[in-house]
């Protein structure tokens, strides 16, 4: 067997760290939980910002 398909071997034979699925699942997990942090922050400021906005109308309004 050549250098490279040893190394090959050796490398598909490994059971040290973690594999490439395993790195797509964390990758999965962490965008899920960035996609949900956005979207309730995201609805936070929409909020804030409406009621600011409301304010500001009636505050002027009632010049």
């Amino acid at each position: 067997m050549t250098s490279l398909g040893r190394m090959i071997f050796r490398f598909l034979v490994a059971e040290e760290g973690p594999t490439a699925v395993e790195y797509a699942v964390m990758l999965m997990l962490v965008f899920l939980v960035c996609l949900s942090a956005i979207g309730l922050l995201g609805q936070s400021a929409s909020t804030s910002f409406e009621n600011s906005s409301t304010s500001i109308q009636e505050a002027f309004a009632s010049e």
